[in-house]
């Protein structure tokens, strides 16, 4: 990785994961951390659409649920830690398993599961 990608990755780390994290508290009433696997993340391309991809859509879908107290109770007992991948092969992927969302997504290929897709797996799985 070259200076623009360590750069980004510096932004990410420092303002806009914690930003999102800020974002679901407001909207829920409790920070979820994020955790990206860094290594899967190898072009500026990638981590330059992390933010819009999946946490600006997972922070709708969010809102979404989270319309009334038995939504927001759900996402405060129900999500732990976000974890973010990158796939390079057209990968689009949701899972939660012990308060773990996981989001696998194509960020160079802006393969990604919506901010409904994702309300309906939460709707489901919460």
């Amino acid at each position: 990785m070259g200076l623009n990608e360590n750069r980004k990755i510096q932004e990410l780390k420092d303002k806009i994961l914690p930003d999102r994290s800020k974002e679901i508290e407001e909207i829920c009433g409790k920070a979820i951390s994020y955790e990206v696997e860094w290594d899967t993340f190898d072009t500026f391309d990638a981590l330059n659409f992390l933010d819009n991809i999946s946490c600006h859509r997972l922070n709708m879908a969010l809102r979404s649920i989270c319309n009334d107290e038995m939504g927001k109770q759900a996402v405060r007992d129900g999500l732990k830690l976000i974890k973010l991948r990158n796939s390079k092969d057209n990968k689009v992927e949701l899972s939660l398993s012990n308060g773990v969302l996981e989001m696998t997504n194509d960020y160079v290929q802006k393969s990604y599961s919506s901010d409904n897709a994702i309300c309906a797996f939460l709707m489901e799985k919460l």
